[in-house]
Order: C-alpha cells, then structure tokens, then sequence
C-alpha cells in the first residue's frame, strides 16, 4: 500500500511537475467574465497574465468541489493505496473543507491536509510530503508531520502594483494612487493561513534589500527543508534581480534556487511584477 498526493492548483505546481512528481493534480476554476478556465489545465500563467492586464475587473476563482475530491480518492482507495490532499488555506477558500467532506466518507482511508497557504507556500509543504513518502512514512505520520512543519513555512513578496490590491478592495483608489505616485512597493506575507502586509518601501531596490531583511528577521531559510523562488507575470527580470541583490541568502548554502511562476490564485490579488520566497524558517 502506497501513499499517493492530491493536491489543488493554487499551489502553482503545474500539471506537469505533478505528474513528473507522482502526484495527482486537480484544478481550481477561474472565471473571466463569462469564460471559465480550469487553472493550470486550461489557462498557463502566460495566458492567465495577459487576460488580467487586459481585464477591468479581477477574475474570480471556485473553490473545488466535495464530488471532485471523492472521485479521486475514490480511484486511489481502489488501488489499494492512500490519499492525502493537501489544500490552499481553509482561510482563503472552501477547497480544504471540501476536501474533508469528501474524507470522511472513506473512514480513516483518506486524509486532507491544510496547508494555511497558497501558491509557493504551499508548494514547499506537498515537496516535503513527497520526501516524506520516499522516507516511508505511513499516512498518518505523514500527516502529522505536515501540520506540525506548516507552522514554520514562511512567504514573503514583494509586489510591484497597488492596482489589483485596489480593484480586489483591499486598499482605496486613493491609497493606490498615492503608492503608484511615490512608487510604493509593499510587502505582505500569509500568516496564520491569510494574507497580511508586514511593510512597504520606496522603489524596487528598497523593496528588495526590505525583502532581505525580512527574510533574515523570520529566522533565516532552513536549507535542508524544502525552499523556492517565485515570480508573477510574464517577466522573471524582477526575480533575476532580487537573486542578486540578496546573494548574502545563498552563496555557499545552496547550488540551485528553485523557481515557480505564481499562478492564478494568488496572482489575481498581486498582479504581474511581485517576486516571493517560502521556506521554512530555521
């Protein structure tokens, strides 16, 4: 018996890595006006991109379905193995109640996992799932392990616009238009399952020794856990640069800096432009 990991597209883990990885990958919808797309199957980030700038109003997401949860577990129980879904944060969306709705139909032989984050953040607690299956860990270990270590996932981004903030009515026009002025950049982070502000800086350079400091400050990255970069838009430049800036971080701690397009989910409420990381903290 094998334990086998379901997880939402508002990790940002594409289908494809998904599936290189062993994992069963289950979209989240988006909706532009009265088009629906299912994220990551239907609409890449590229494409998701060019819609929001081209958009008046922000897209709007679904949370998935009980049924869609129970059809695959289903499948997995039937082969003899066990599932473990790991959702976005049951403070940003019903996918995770879902999921457990459809859990406690099998009787202990399915598992639902709340990441209480999203896109990379979450990503990093499903990569520590699949290391802890490779180690052989029985299922519900496995998810004893994960709600113990998501206390310790930290995400920090830096955003370049106040504008989706704005049209999401999360700050005022008023707000915005000052921030745009003086080329504020802020700073938020998922804490306690929801997205919160922890700070802001003047233009991007600020921005992104703000960014370093805040990382340092959480209690700098355990390297032996797992770790990424993200980036939103169709241009890594920002991303690119931050690696730079912030090479203190890495140099001699690590050879490789794993990367991740933000997708949907998160990306509707931060536009293109922001740059993130998610690690565990020391």
């Amino acid at each position: 018996m094998a334990v086998k990991l379901i997880v939402d597209s508002a990790s940002d883990i594409t289908p494809a890595k998904a599936k290189e990885m062993g994992i069963i990958h289950i979209p989240m919808s988006i909706t532009f006006g009265e088009t629906q797309y299912l994220d990551g199957a239907e609409l890449n980030p590229k494409r998701f991109y060019e819609l929001l700038i081209e958009s008046d109003v922000l897209p709007k997401t679904a949370q998935i379905t009980p049924y869609t949860f129970e059809q695959e577990f289903e499948k997995v129980i039937a082969q003899g193995d066990t599932p473990i879904a790991i959702t976005i944060s049951s403070k940003l969306s019903g996918t995770y109640q879902s999921a457990c709705i459809a859990a406690e139909k099998f009787e202990g032989k399915a598992f639902a996992v709340d990441s209480l984050n999203a896109a990379l953040g979450e990503a990093i607690l499903v990569y520590l799932a699949a290391d802890l299956i490779k180690r052989g860990l029985e299922a519900d270990k496995i998810v004893d392990e994960l709600n113990s270590a998501k206390t310790k996932i930290k995400l920090i981004a830096l955003l370049d616009t106040l504008e989706y903030l704005k049209k999401g009515g999360r700050i005022s026009s008023a707000t915005a238009f000052a921030g745009e002025l003086l080329s504020i950049k802020p700073v938020i982070s998922v804490i306690d399952g929801e997205v919160k502000s922890i700070g802001k800086a003047r233009g991007s350079k600020k921005g992104n020794n703000l960014l370093m400091e805040l990382v340092e400050k959480s209690g700098g990255i355990d390297f032996d856990m797992p770790y990424t970069l993200a980036y939103s838009g169709n241009d890594d430049s920002m991303l690119k640069k931050y690696i730079e800036d912030s090479a203190r971080l890495w140099q001699g701690k690590t050879e490789h800096l794993p990367i991740l397009e933000i997708g949907a989910t998160i990306g509707t409420h931060v536009g293109p432009g922001a740059i993130a990381v998610a690690f565990f903290e020391k």
